[in-house]
């Protein structure tokens, strides 16, 4: 039977559901809202075992944007589902490099991904950034080789890239890493993913 719900409703509900098929599995309520708003987005309950957490990495990543930290994306699909308007009055902005000419240009010419390249362009922000990756593992590599270098200190890394080619020896890199982390083992993730980490914390924030 279809319920009658109002248009402003169907969020609530949804997380009704959600509570409902978790039924007596408890989260971490640190971590708690983030998991459910990446089932909302996904109807994926294998996100609750998947997502794996570094000790406080919400909080880190809630602390960050009420200071004003800028976000970074691999993907404009990412940079589109991320609310600009709550993050852009706490004095943040969402960046993806992806497209830039010089972007491209330097990719092929080194024979690099331009996620690759990308990472290093934004290690030049001279703001504190969460770095939001939903789709390139070569995104990952390159955040990592920056940290190993010195070059880079993120205020908190998203992993979450789709796919099969060097996804999950990507993730586990980061895993390695001494920087808060929020990472998705295995091969699931994607683009509305990553966006939907970044909301569920700035829900916590302002809504």
């Amino acid at each position: 039977m279809i319920e009658n719900i109002k248009p402003g409703d169907i969020e609530k509900r949804s997380f009704e559901i959600i509570g409902e098929i978790l039924g007596e599995r408890r989260l971490a309520p640190e971590n708690e809202l983030v998991i459910k708003r990446v089932i909302h987005t996904t109807a994926d309950f294998d996100y609750v075992d998947n997502l794996v957490f570094s000790p406080g990495a919400v909080a880190k990543g809630i602390e960050a944007l009420r200071g004003g930290c800028d976000i970074v994306t691999d993907t404009q699909m990412a940079r589109a589902g991320i609310n600009k308007g709550i993050l852009g009055r706490l004095g943040g902005e969402v960046h993806c490099f992806m497209s830039d000419p010089d972007v491209a240009a330097e990719a092929k010419e080194r024979g690099v991904t331009r996620a690759f390249v990308s990472m290093e362009h934004a290690a030049a922000l001279e703001k504190p950034c969460i770095f939001a990756i939903g789709n390139a593992p070569t995104a990952l590599v390159s955040l990592h080789r920056l940290m190993e270098a010195g070059r880079l200190t993120p205020a908190l890394i998203i992993g979450v890239p789709v796919g099969f080619v060097n996804v999950v020896e990507s993730k586990e890199l980061i895993l390695g890493d001494p920087v808060p982390y929020i990472v998705a083992r295995g091969r699931k993730g994607g683009s509305n993913v990553a966006a939907a980490i970044c909301n569920a914390m700035l829900y916590q924030i302002l809504r």
